[in-house]
């Protein structure tokens, strides 16, 4: 079984090589019974996350690989991760390891066990913990009830970045995956619901944890608004996804 752990990157260069090494030694010490393989996907960066790749490349050639996307996404840069792997199990992370790793074996036991088919973090259920603003916490969760109304899932957190798939359901979703960018995780969530995929949600420990930054690359009021009006149009979308599957 091989597990491939793909984190886009976008100028994290003043996180990156303490993060992948963290990761790196957080998986040997699990002393896993799958193979596995960090990969880097950098996007858009102007700043020297490919060097930085490459030279953790060198010393870790089967355990770490990176690709060089030229357009900016966290969508596309998953996308094309995804569609070139060869890995039973396609996971991701954020590159700024907000989510414990302590949750990694949670995330992927219960594929590796086949328990579900899609696996996704949440800060927002019992046994969770976030720490953060309450704007932008609040944000979220009315992001997250907002789309249960109107695309129809139970979910509480589609947001969170740590999730993993199988990659059989990756490939009955992939032709529908259509965001290169944020709203590539409530794709991801709900086209797995169409086509019958067992969805486990698992706590999950967060916290901001930037180094050389202020803030993450996103904008939380202009983006709460952009994935606002992508649900709306999603949902239009999603009448004509459910004939292409013989759903309705």
């Amino acid at each position: 079984m091989k597990v491939d752990l793909c984190l886009p990157i976008r100028n994290e260069a003043p996180v990156l090589e303490i993060n992948i090494l963290k990761l790196f030694r957080h998986l040997e010490s699990l002393k896993t019974n799958y193979e596995w393989r960090i990969i880097g996907a950098v996007n858009g960066s102007s700043d020297n996350s490919v060097a930085i790749l490459k030279k953790l490349k060198l010393q870790f050639p089967e355990q770490i690989d990176y690709l060089e996307i030229s357009a900016a996404g966290k969508g596309r840069a998953l996308k094309a991760c995804w569609r070139q792997s060869t890995a039973d199990i396609l996971a991701f992370m954020d590159a700024d390891l907000a989510v414990s790793l302590t949750g990694t074996s949670q995330l992927i036991n219960p594929l590796i066990e086949d328990r579900a088919d899609l696996v996704i973090g949440s800060r927002f259920v019992e046994g969770a913990s976030a720490q953060r603003s309450w704007q932008r916490g609040l944000i979220s969760k009315s992001y997250a009830l907002f789309s249960q109304v109107v695309l129809g899932h139970d979910k509480s957190d589609l947001q969170c970045g740590f999730k993993a798939i199988n990659k059989a359901t990756f490939k009955k979703i992939d032709r529908f995956l259509q965001d290169d960018l944020w709203f590539l995780d409530t794709e991801l969530v709900v086209l797995s619901g169409l086509v019958g995929a067992r969805i486990l949600e698992i706590p999950v420990s967060w916290q901001e944890n930037r180094i050389g930054k202020s803030k993450s690359n996103i904008n939380v009021l202009k983006d709460s608004w952009s994935f606002i009006l992508k649900i709306l149009v999603f949902k239009k979308q999603i009448s004509k996804i459910k004939k292409c599957l013989g759903n309705v």
